[in-house]
């Protein structure tokens, strides 16, 4: 009885700390997207778009990925899209010398991950050193999801 109870709280507890971790799929800030934390295989983390939000007046959405640099990449969709990737755990709750591709501009930026105590994470993007960047701050999202636009 003993191990029984010892292995249910094993399993309570990694499972807690799972669900506690950077891993996951998180609300962006202004709540237009969301956006799934997950494992790359090789030791660091990367992030896709898993939905986004159309805006009522759109007349010309961002559904495929045009802005991209590579021509040949201009037709994929951006739901999906892998923008996040190479983020290495470089201390407590934090992960750096990621990159980020935005989709919107067909720029590609440093980044860093830090998940905050109050539960939210933050996400810097950065070109060059990381005091010339913008930083924003996102919450886990554990609802359902419709389909991305467009699917």
């Amino acid at each position: 009885m003993a191990g029984l109870l010892a292995l249910l709280l094993l399993t309570a507890t990694i499972a807690a700390e799972a669900a506690g971790g950077v891993e996951g799929r998180w609300l962006t800030q202004g709540k237009s997207g969301v956006v799934e934390i997950y494992g790359c295989g090789d030791g660091t983390l990367c992030g896709r778009l898993v939905w986004f939000r159309i805006k009522p007046n759109e007349t010309d959405p961002l559904l495929i990925d045009r802005h991209n640099p590579t021509p040949a990449l201009r037709n994929r969709s951006v739901c999906g899209l892998v923008f996040m990737w190479g983020f290495r755990p470089d201390g407590p709750d934090s992960w750096g010398d990621g990159s980020l591709y935005d989709p919107e501009s067909g720029n590609t930026y440093s980044g860093r991950l830090t998940l905050n105590p109050d539960g939210t994470l933050s996400l810097r993007g950065y070109l060059g050193i990381s005091v010339i960047g913008r930083t924003e701050h996102w919450t886990r999202f554990t609802q359902a999801l419709d389909d991305c636009p467009g699917e």
